[in-house]
């Protein structure tokens, strides 16, 4: 499969590890161009490109970026594709979002009224970076991490899944794309390592209005 990715921060890298390990085709972009994303071309074995070609080449596309850049993201390149939303709302960097900040939107639906003709799939949102390269597990072990993924595209989502568990991780589905604030930021499944039951049991406890401690989802987990 062919796998662009927008965004070369922490959570794109680690995608891209994954996907090129999967051995998936992988073009990463970022904003400061292709001489930034060298070292990671070489070191991963990854094609970099502009946003716009990262987002032509992929049959699927992560948006690995800051909230408050989504509206820079290529509608036309991306028309018809599988977008994952690998994206989170921090008002302290992203600026206050009225409709984030009044619960009349989710972070996903703010992406897909960008993108009307893309198939949105919210999904590598909810786990830290350094999780993410190393919590991955193989199917069938005792306890594995599961991971929640939302979109009202069914044959999007499947690809969704199967990415999720190629990369070592359970996948849960939550709903539909509106459904995909019950693992935003300060949600109780936020970031949090959870197996397929503690997750579910998570997202049900989510309440639209409620959060969790600020930052509390960058703590370790209390060691039994």
């Amino acid at each position: 499969m062919r796998i662009g990715i927008i965004g070369a921060g922490y959570v794109g890298r680690a995608v891209a590890q994954h996907a090129v390990a999967g051995g998936h085709a992988v073009m990463v972009a970022n904003s400061r161009g292709n001489q930034s994303l060298f070292s990671l071309s070489i070191a991963l074995g990854c094609r970099t490109g502009t946003a716009a070609e990262a987002a032509a080449f992929g049959e699927v596309v992560v948006a690995a970026i800051p909230l408050h850049a989504y509206p820079t993201l290529p509608r036309a390149e991306l028309a018809g594709k599988i977008v994952l939303d690998a994206m989170n709302y921090y008002p302290e960097r992203d600026g206050p979002l009225a409709e984030l900040d009044a619960r009349r939107a989710t972070t996903s639906g703010l992406l897909a009224a960008h993108l009307p003709a893309a198939r949105i799939v919210k999904a590598f949102n909810a786990i830290r970076a350094q999780d993410l390269e190393t919590d991955g597990r193989p199917a069938g072990t005792p306890g594995r991490r599961a991971l929640p993924l939302a979109g009202d595209d069914v044959p999007a989502k499947a690809v969704a899944a199967e990415l999720i568990d190629q990369f070592g991780f359970d996948p849960v589905d939550a709903g539909s794309l509106a459904e995909s604030w019950r693992f935003e930021r300060a949600k109780p499944a936020y970031c949090v390592p959870l197996d397929r039951a503690g997750l579910l049991q998570a997202l049900a406890a989510a309440e639209r209005d409620g959060e969790v401690a600020h930052g509390s989802w960058r703590r370790p987990a209390p060691v039994a």
